[in-house]
């Protein structure tokens, strides 16, 4: 379980990009009853270009919270991984011996020896399955985490420094190419205005709300 094999797997953990960036500045969650309420309308602009790039994955990987999270892993798997690798070597020991067994032994014997490597080998392959999975599900937590918060960072500092557009290069295929933009540049609200005046289809119209029904009280029982 080297460096490599712990990059690798945390970088394809699946992180949805909702939880890594949010568009800024961030705003309070709507009341429950508010649901219907239209949203604010942001009146897009077209304003010059910034556009900063970030390789994301190898980003947090590369911080020193990211490495120290990679190196606490394996530490808590190097016993197990210590125990792995003996097992390992026992049922190789037990291979070369079944293989320098003389030609007189007899087949009771080889049988006996074949069917002990075989118990011993599945019982590997299941603590060696085991192990893996535990070990990627701690370096994707690890890496979650990390990811987490260097997002936040990464936006952050585009907006700071005047980016209208921050883009993910290389990585894996779980985050988006586009992780932040500015939102005076989206004009999806605007697009869809436009596109109800063209077609000169009515907008449908609104559904009544259901009546509110009360429960009657029940009713009294008669005294006898």
């Amino acid at each position: 379980m080297n460096r490599t094999l712990v990059f690798a797997t945390a970088l394809a953990s699946g992180l949805a990009a909702s939880s890594l960036f949010a568009q800024a500045p961030a705003t309070a969650p709507a009341p429950a009853d508010a649901a219907a309420a239209p949203a604010a309308v942001v009146a897009p602009q077209a304003i010059p270009a910034k556009i900063a790039v970030i390789a994301f994955e190898q980003g947090v990987v590369a911080t020193n919270e990211g490495q120290k999270a990679v190196a606490d892993v394996q530490k808590k798997f190097e016993p197990k991984k210590n125990a792995i690798d003996a097992q390992s070597n026992e049922v190789e020991s037990l291979k070369k011996q079944l293989q320098a067994l003389p030609a007189t032994t007899s087949d009771e014997e080889r049988a006996t020896r074949i069917k002990a490597i075989d118990t011993k080998q599945k019982a590997l392959q299941r603590d060696v399955e085991d192990a893996q999975t535990a070990y990627n599900s701690d370096v994707q937590e690890a890496y979650g985490k990390v990811a987490q918060k260097f997002g936040g960072t990464a936006v952050k500092y585009a907006q700071d420094h005047g980016f209208t557009l921050l883009l993910n290069i290389g990585g894996q295929q779980q985050l988006p190419t586009v992780l932040w933009w500015q939102q005076e540049t989206d004009i999806t609200q605007a697009a869809i205005n436009a596109y109800n005046v063209a077609s000169g289809v009515a907008a449908p119209a609104p559904t009544a709300p259901a009546p509110h029904r009360t429960t009657p009280p029940a009713a009294p029982t008669p005294h006898k």
